[in-house]
């Protein structure tokens, strides 16, 4: 399989706004939301971004979609660098590159029905020789979704649907342009328990058949064991593990992906897991600290890593892992 997405040392900073003291003595704060993610994702693959709230998952994914200009770092798409696209260029990448938004309820215009909202990239990206063949695509990618009789959902409104099949609208309205990369961030989490697994095994079907490369992102382990090949585990702005998910998942090395996985409830009573305990203070984005961003928090600290960044590298069945723990994890990032 040929690369289809290779992202290195991505970066995104946002400028906190200063009062007057702070202008006069020209400090400067601001605050790292995504500091050097690298990885690349094979076409055809799956790619899971796990982590807690505020990690920089959703803000990776919106640098990747050209949501957000980065602050330094490439992307590369195919071989091309898409960090600097403009215009045409730009709106020809997002017909590439389509998101799956988190709540349907606010994804879809509430003063458009269901026909209109899914014309609109037919429109946008000028796709369809005539409205009768627009309105055919529009059919055909609903039927798709398994939301039939199709002709019943034309003329709905958004509020007239349920949780479950507006997102399945939402995913149509994201095939019909013919991706490349289909990017999901938290896509069953507004959804009922009941309805989660048909949205999710509809999801991959569809990846499947049409060689979808995917990425999610989500708070559940569960979600990224079950969808995706490769799973990437961030915290403060990088990411600290990387690697087959299986593995990942079942011999967690960073000992924040072993705090992860401990928090997961096992179901069988009588296999007790007991907490990776770790400290309740989480530093702040625009305060990262020198060495290890985990290192105020570890049950494993050691005193290297509050000095030396430990950088993202290979450790053992192809996961890398960014510890001093490990070996190789001495070295310093560059």
């Amino acid at each position: 399989m040929s690369q289809l997405l290779e992202v290195t040392d991505l970066r995104k900073e946002y400028p906190l706004q200063s009062g007057m003291l702070s202008a006069v003595m020209g400090a400067r704060r601001v605050v790292h939301a995504v500091n050097g993610v690298s990885f690349a994702l094979e076409e055809g693959g799956s790619l899971g971004l796990a982590g807690e709230s505020g990690c920089g998952k959703t803000t990776t994914a919106k640098l990747i979609l050209r949501l957000l200009r980065p602050s330094g770092g490439s992307i590369r798409f195919a071989g091309r660098d898409v960090a600097g696209l403009e215009g045409l260029d730009l709106l020809a990448y997002r017909r590439q590159v389509q998101f799956v938004f988190q709540n349907p309820y606010e994804a879809l215009n509430p003063r458009f029905t269901i026909l209109r909202s899914l014309l609109e990239p037919l429109i946008i990206h000028d796709i369809g020789r005539s409205l009768t063949e627009r309105v055919e695509r529009v059919a055909m990618a609903l039927d798709r979704v398994h939301l039939t009789p199709v002709e019943t959902f034309f003329p709905k409104y958004p509020h007239q649907l349920s949780g479950g099949q507006l997102q399945r609208v939402v995913i149509a309205r994201a095939l019909l342009v013919d991706p490349l990369l289909l990017v999901a961030d938290e896509p069953v989490s507004m959804l009922d328990v009941s309805i989660r697994a048909g949205v999710l095994n509809l999801m991959r079907d569809l990846s499947r058949e049409r060689k979808l490369t995917t990425i999610y992102i989500s708070h559940d382990l569960a979600l990224i064991r079950y969808m995706c090949s490769v799973a990437a585990v961030m915290y403060l702005g990088t990411i600290c593990e990387i690697g087959p998910t299986a593995e990942v998942i079942e011999h967690p090395r960073h000992p924040y992906t072993q705090a992860l996985v401990s928090a997961v409830p096992d179901p069988d009573p009588a296999q007790p897991r007991r907490p990776v305990e770790i400290a309740d203070t989480v530093p702040t984005p625009f305060q990262l600290p020198v060495g290890c961003p985990f290192a105020d928090r570890c049950p494993q600290v050691m005193e290297v890593c509050r000095r030396v960044r430990p950088a993202l590298l290979p450790e053992a069945a192809g996961v890398h892992v960014a510890c001093h723990l490990y070996p190789a994890g001495t070295r310093e990032a560059h």
